[in-house]
This record gives structure tokens, sequence and C-alpha cells, in this order.
């Protein structure tokens, strides 16, 4: 099966996630692909192929050579976005992108008007949708360049590498997908995730995380008797989210900026809630916009009184900088791998979390690479058929310059 049989095979599965469920994987469907996977590994002649009761997948590349080489792993997730279906995808290529609009379905158009980074993909071989669901290609690129490089360097024998390692989790949209990853049964020196977007990508900077639910308990009475007795908790929302830089908040801010970013409001007299997420790349300013958070809700409890307003307050994840700075030559690998198969490398800082963040912080060091896909999460994604090509490129490269480093 070619890489592109292979990606677009994997998109016909309906493997969305779901931020309402308490289960792992949060959905059922996850599983359909995650055996599937487990079945076309153990057919290629992967080792130590093991599906857990949480819908890990892990698999084995054997060494080639008796060199001691470190173990690489790499990772990518199998579920897809809740923002957008992915159910009964149906997937077309178009051939040699011109620059023109893409018609998806009557309708519904892809331009570069709209979005100009397909203008970066002229004269390629452009993987849409039909404008009804998503793609899948975050992450089932990765999933296909992983699988298909590994199955590359089985019929290659004359590339020595030393141990692979590969594993597939479920839930990574939903911010679940290293949870209950079994780093040490994964025992890795250091791993990938294939999970980024444009060709060249390294990340190994992601934001601090945090996030905050405020609760106001307010007092109602009928409006017309309502003098010095009334506490209208959802106008005192307002006011505490009034406290809060105004522009700090996604929408005025990019790079290395971070925000507050109200995600959630509803409530009435009686009782309101906010629900919002804490953002920043810098160590120092997070634990300030956390303080900023307090700071509201102690003035807020100052003016109204200590019980009208409290706070759940909670860190999410952290910057993977801090534990890749010490490895640096794991990036100085991807580096030379990018380089090698023709590309620029390009170092950016993640405006969000990665499960490599969460692996780096458990001991696996884990910085994030492309796997060739724009426009994630909705109907407009698409995947250039030559980005494919150079990220499982950029796998076998790693492999190889990593044993040829020792």
């Amino acid at each position: 099966m070619t890489l592109v049989e292979r990606f677009l095979k994997y998109v016909s599965f309906d493997t969305q996630s779901s931020e309402e469920s308490t289960t792992t994987p949060s959905t059922e469907k996850q599983w359909t692909l995650a055996r599937y996977l487990e079945q076309e590994l153990n057919q290629l002649g992967f080792q130590d192929v093991e599906l857990d009761s949480l819908g890990y997948l892990y698999a084995t590349l054997p060494a080639n050579t008796q060199r001691p080489i470190p173990t690489i792993g790499f990772i990518a997730h199998i579920d897809t976005s809740p923002d957008c279906s992915g159910q009964n995808v149906r997937p077309r290529i178009v051939r040699h992108y011109d620059g023109s609009d893409i018609t998806l379905s009557p309708g519904i158009i892809t331009s570069p008007r709209k979005f100009p980074e397909l203008l970066n993909h002229l004269g390629e071989d452009l993987i849409v949708t039909d404008g009804h669901t998503l793609l899948g290609a975050d992450d089932k690129a990765g999933i296909a360049e992983i699988v298909t490089a590994c199955d590359y360097l089985m019929q290659h024998p004359e590339i020595q590498h030393g141990t692979v390692r590969v594993a597939f989790n479920p839930d990574e949209e939903i911010g679940m997908g290293a949870a209950h990853f079994d780093v040490a049964k994964f025992g890795c020196t250091f791993a990938y995730t294939m999970d980024g977007s444009e060709v060249g990508e390294i990340e190994y900077e992601n934001f601090n995380a945090a996030a905050a639910k405020i609760t106001i308990t307010g007092c109602s009475v009928h409006p017309g008797y309502a003098k010095d007795k009334m506490l209208n908790a959802a106008r005192i929302a307002t006011e505490l989210v009034g406290l809060l830089p105004e522009q700090e908040t996604p929408e005025h801010t990019e790079a290395y900026e971070g925000f507050y970013h109200l995600t959630g409001i509803t409530g009435n007299c009686e009782q309101a809630t906010l629900s919002l997420i804490i953002r920043d790349h810098d160590r120092q300013k997070f634990e300030a916009r956390k303080e900023q958070i307090r700071n509201a809700v102690y003035t807020i409890n100052h003016k109204y009184g200590d019980q009208a307003v409290t706070l759940d307050l909670h860190d999410q994840y952290y910057n993977m900088r801090e534990k890749i700075e010490p490895v640096q030559y794991i990036i100085d690998i991807a580096r030379q791998a990018i380089e090698e198969a023709g590309m620029e490398p390009v170092i950016r800082a993640i405006r969000g979390g990665t499960d490599g963040a969460q692996l780096s912080f458990k001991g696996l060091p884990c910085p994030n690479l492309f796997a060739g896909g724009l426009n994630f999460h909705g109907p407009h994604e698409f995947c250039p058929v030559q980005s494919l090509e150079k990220a499982m490129q950029t796998i076998i490269n790693i492999v190889r310059i990593a044993a040829e480093r020792q």
C-alpha cells in the first residue's frame, strides 16, 4: 500500500473524540481505527504490537545493527477534532494545483483569497474534502507517514538503524492524549510527535496553560424592590471580565504574546459561571496572569462580600522548551533530517498545546514535527501529497542520522 493509499484509507474511519465523555477513549469509534492499525502493524512485520485497554497502540521496529543506538519514538493521534464532523469523509485529489478556486461541492469553495497558504503549494497535488467534513490529516497524516516510513525501512535493510518505537493514541484533540501514555513501556530515549502542519516545521515551544472556573453567587429579588438587596450574578460576571486586560485576548495577540480567553459564560441573577483559559509562553508572565485572575476575584469579593465569588484555578500543561533545551541534539537531528529531505527547517512556537509537552514533563523529550496538513478542524482542510512524502522522508532520515551519529 502506498503512502497516499494508506492515508486515504485512514481518513475513511470516523474517529471524532468528545469532550463530553468520561471514558477512554472518549468515543467508541476510535477503537475501530485502533484495531485496524493493530492488525496492519502485525501484517507488516512490526514486533511487540500491543493495543492496551485504553486504546493506546504500541509497536516496535527492531534494530538492524548491533551498535548501541538510542531508541527513538514516533507518535501520532487517532482522533479527529470535535469541532467538525469526520463521518463519511469523501476526499479527492486536485492534481497540479494552479492557484485557482477549488470547488469542493456546489456552493462550497476553498479560495486562495481566504486561504493564501494554498499558493505555497502551486503545482502540487492537493487532497481536499467535499466541503461537508474535515479531512482528518490531523493526525491521520502523521499515522500514515510513520507506518509507511517504518515499512520502507523494513524493505531497505541497507539503512542501518536502532530500535524504533511507534505509538498511536486516542483523545489528543480533547487534551487527553498523553494522560494514559505509558512512557516506561514505550522505552524511548526521545521521540517526536508527527502532528504539525506546514512542511519543515519543528516545534519545541508551546504555551504554559491553566484553566479557571469562576462561580458568582447572587441574590435574586423582585427588581421593583431590589434596592440594597439584589446581587445580580450575571452582571457581576461581566464586571469581573472587565477587570482583565481588554487587548490581551486571542483575537488581539500573536507569536509569543499570551492571553486570557473567555471560553464560556452562563448565568442569571441568582448564579453565573465564567470559564477561562490562560496562556503564555513565558513562565513568569504565565504566573502573573494567574495572579491577575486571583486579584480580579479578590476585588469583586471585597466589593460584594467574600462569599460572592469562588475560583477554581488549575494548571493544565507547561512549555516543553525547558525539557528540550538540555537535549538540543534531538532538534539538531530533526533539522538535518529536514534539510536532507530538501526543505528549510522552520522553528516555530506552538500557540497551543501538544501531547509532546505533557510527555516531555513525564520524562520523554518529545518535540513536534510537521505532518503536512493545513486548515485543520474544518471542511477547508487540505493536505498536499508532496508534504506527506516529505514528512515520511524526514522520519526515515531521522532514524538513519541518529544511527550515523553513534
